[in-house]
């Protein structure tokens, strides 16, 4: 259904680009995230809302709904985006997945070091940016933007309630919470563990209940939702993908504003981009403080270690080239983007040392 609704918006879209004007009227960008006050989703949408809004000098209003009250899901969210209900989303790789699968090449494990490559990565001109924003342009029709690769809540981490994990060994047989898209629970398998899809809200209360014995989240959405309380008690910074956000918009809404314009909004994404970039760093100080505190055991795997998380997760890649629609494309401009990071970080780094 939404593919067709995209081809059939695609010539409206058009038609919206050639006549855009020269007429001077205000315009409203309506963007929602399915989070609360508390993510680095809400702290992007502030930054974008008030560098827009000012730097528009008030020619654009951004009206921001925080929660389920525009979407549900992320289907359901993308659907509003294409056909103009909805102005601006966030969702993850998983909400995504079934609309746009190859977005799930963010949820690769172990290809990006730290934040300093990830974030050069996810820079809006890097090859592997642009090409997932023609492959986002090519399969809605037209319909749906990229606008800009941001993050939300920092490194998804192995957690759970059971013991410490070191190694791939150690994961043997635990039931790991992933979302429903087929990647996480291939990485899971990889590694040894049992993958147990199992809806966000209902993740507390199953650890609680040992219908799962742990998840694969960042510190914050740990701490944020009280998972220790429900027994969350051993966290390995294994680092295994950088928790990436993609914000998509309208096509029609930003080509309907005159050049001035979409410069002034194009810019807002790239601010809000870097205030999610550093959002969870600072969150995150906290956090793990406070994880510690409580009593939780917080591990720092080897350079040995960590290397044997990635040679487990290794199948995974030719899995995800094989069998996901645009996944060796994907996969390709990742790995390209990666390198040509490493290089540049890498040089920077010994020039700042000598």
């Amino acid at each position: 259904m939404l593919k067709t609704t995209l081809k059939a918006l695609t010539a409206a879209t058009m038609l919206a680009a050639s006549s855009i004007a020269t007429q001077a009227q205000d315009f409203t960008i309506r963007a929602t995230a399915n989070s609360n006050e508390n993510d680095e989703d809400y702290d992007g949408l502030v930054v974008f809302k008030n560098y827009v809004e000012a730097a528009s000098n008030g020619a654009i209003a951004v009206e921001l709904f925080i929660g389920t009250q525009l979407c549900s899901n992320g289907a359901e969210c993308l659907q509003g985006v294409a056909e103009g209900q909805i102005d601006v989303v966030i969702q993850t790789s998983g909400g995504t997945a079934g609309i746009f699968p190859f977005v799930q090449v963010l949820d690769l494990p172990y290809l990006m070091s730290d934040d300093r490559i990830a974030e050069a990565v996810l820079a809006n001109d890097s090859g592997f940016v642009q090409t997932m924003k023609q492959m986002v342009s090519d399969t809605s029709g037209g319909a749906v933007r990229l606008m800009t690769i941001g993050n939300t809540g920092g490194w998804r981490n192995f957690a759970n309630t059971q013991k410490r994990i070191a190694g791939p060994g150690d994961m043997d047989g635990l039931k790991i919470r992933t979302v429903v898209a087929d990647l996480p629970q291939e990485l899971v398998r990889a590694l040894g563990a049992s993958p147990t899809p199992i809806p966000w809200p209902e993740l507390f209360t199953s650890l609680q209940t040992g219908v799962v014995e742990g998840s694969k989240n960042g510190i914050t959405d740990i701490m944020n939702m009280k998972f220790p309380d429900a027994g969350l008690q051993y966290v390995t910074l294994d680092g295994h993908a950088y928790m990436g956000a993609l914000w998509f918009m309208n096509n029609e809404k930003f080509m309907s504003m005159p050049e001035d314009l979409r410069v002034v909004v194009s810019d807002g994404f790239y601010q809000l981009q870097q205030a999610t970039f550093a959002s969870p760093k600072r969150k995150s100080i906290q956090a793990y403080e406070d994880f510690v505190a409580g009593g939780g055991d917080l591990y720092v795997p080897t350079p040995d270690e960590k290397a044997a998380f990635k040679d487990a997760a290794a199948p995974v890649y030719d899995w995800f080239k094989a069998n996901v629609d645009g996944g060796a494309e994907a996969f390709g401009a990742l790995v390209a983007a990666v390198a040509v990071a490493e290089e540049e970080v890498n040089a920077a780094r010994m020039a700042d040392i000598k």
